[in-house]
């Protein structure tokens, strides 16, 4: 009978992955606290006819990468492909927005049919940052500021480059997005296909190619800041003051759109070029209309997202993962016979309740004095506790270190816990 595999793109994260997964979660929960924000959980499956409106019927999201299925009462269900419209639909069927400011973040799997390659697949998973009711270019600054004190604390602050930008109001956008045609169409059999496609669907997207041919032909391109909004251009320029004032270095990228119709005025990407090819970590912006778009009543919304497998990748290829971070135990204890199995057990409790931020891993199953050694030495352990018949009588145990060359020594039960406490912080 053939074994049954993960689907192609949708990958485990096996117990040796999971500390570096962890650290990376711990370390972003710690800096949003530091701002106030506040977590929110959503389901993992909306009603398709969500994302629909918030993301638009003709994006490719949409158009060919959602899961999406009818369930037995003939409802279309989709398995979320980004999370801002969940959030929204959380928000407002909560009563969270309704004459109130915001905070929220979330973390989770999201879900795309698209081609699997490096830092990219088909159950992937984000952290998203979503601000609401804040009209003032103030909370789009605090998450750029607070985005770069998190490549702080992770060691990515040289490896990280911030690109903005103003698309201005869906007003202003429809002028532009006309001239942009009109332009490129005289250049349409010159266009690669998906400029081409994109056209007559989601032309700002044509900005974002990467074709060498569309690039050339994008160089004579009306310019997008040239057809802004005075309300956008006044929003953009105390955003960049705010950012020179806290020290956040930053490129204005005229070229820079987002994907998704619901963002206006400022977008915004954290890049990093230690992968190889650029790489969006971070992307974002404003989307003052989405909330209403859903049904809601208008309220001004930023926010971000980062996807948890590039940024993982990208720490793990510059190796900056911390020493601290692994699964290693500190203290194996063993267990030389069947009447120490009860006592060792014992041990292990107190020394866990003594020592609450080490581990302590029991060995259990038996086995000869050689191969409990063997497995205290794979844990990674630092310290083996030995209790046999002998120790339990003379009221000892045996503490060996297994990391360096120091020699084993019995010390009185009693004193196991504070010897340990003293060993494990040098």
């Amino acid at each position: 009978m053939a074994k049954i595999q993960a689907i192609r793109g949708m990958n485990d994260i096996l117990p040796e992955q999971t500390p570096v997964w962890q650290y990376v979660e711990s370390t972003v929960r710690q800096v949003l606290g530091q701002y106030g924000y506040q977590e929110i959980r959503m389901p993992v499956v909306e009603q398709t006819e969500l994302f629909k409106r918030s993301i638009g019927e003709v994006t490719d999201i949409v158009e060919k990468e959602m899961y999406t299925f009818d369930d037995r009462n003939g409802d279309s269900l989709t398995l979320r492909p980004e999370g801002t419209a969940g959030c929204v639909r959380a928000a407002e069927e909560h009563g969270l927005l309704f004459n109130q400011t915001r905070r929220l973040w979330y973390t989770g799997p999201m879900f795309r049919h698209e081609r699997p390659q490096k830092g990219r697949y088909r159950q992937f998973h984000q952290i998203g940052v979503e601000c609401f009711g804040m009209d003032g270019p103030d909370i789009d600054a605090e998450l750029l500021i607070l985005t770069a004190r998190l490549w702080q604390a992770l060691g990515l602050a040289g490896h990280t480059r911030l690109e903005i930008n103003s698309i201005g109001t869906s007003d202003a956008r429809k002028v532009y997005r006309q001239a942009l045609v009109d332009y490129l169409d005289q250049y349409r059999d010159q266009l690669d296909d998906d400029s081409k496609r994109r056209l007559t669907t989601n032309p700002l997207r044509i900005l974002d190619s990467k074709d060498a041919g569309t690039r050339k032909i994008l160089e004579g391109a009306p310019s997008l800041d040239d057809y802004l909004d005075d309300e956008s251009r006044a929003h953009f320029e105390q955003l960049k003051g705010l950012l020179d004032a806290a020290g956040v270095k930053y490129s204005v990228n005229p070229a820079l759109v987002r994907g998704l119709d619901y963002y206006g005025k400022t977008v915004f990407e954290w890049i990093t070029d230690s992968l190889g090819a650029q790489g969006t970590v971070c992307a974002g912006g404003r989307y003052d209309g989405l909330v209403e778009q859903l049904g809601g009543k208008p309220t001004r919304a930023v926010g971000f997202a980062m996807g948890l497998e590039r940024l993982i990748l990208l720490l793990e290829t510059l190796e900056l993962v911390p020493d601290h971070v692994n699964n290693h135990a500190d203290v194996y204890v063993t267990a030389m016979g069947d009447k120490v199995i009860a006592p060792a057990m014992a041990i292990a409790e107190e020394l866990r309740s003594a020592l609450p931020g080490s581990v302590v891993v029991t060995h259990c199953g038996g086995g000869s004095f050689k191969s409990q050694m063997k497995k205290a030495d794979r844990s990674g352990a630092r310290y083996a506790v030995i209790l046999g018949e002998n120790e339990l009588a003379s009221g000892n145990v045996g503490l060996k270190p297994l990391r360096d060359d120091e020699p084993q020594q019995d010390i009185a039960r009693s004193e196991l816990a504070q010897a340990l406490a003293n060993r494990l912080v040098q």
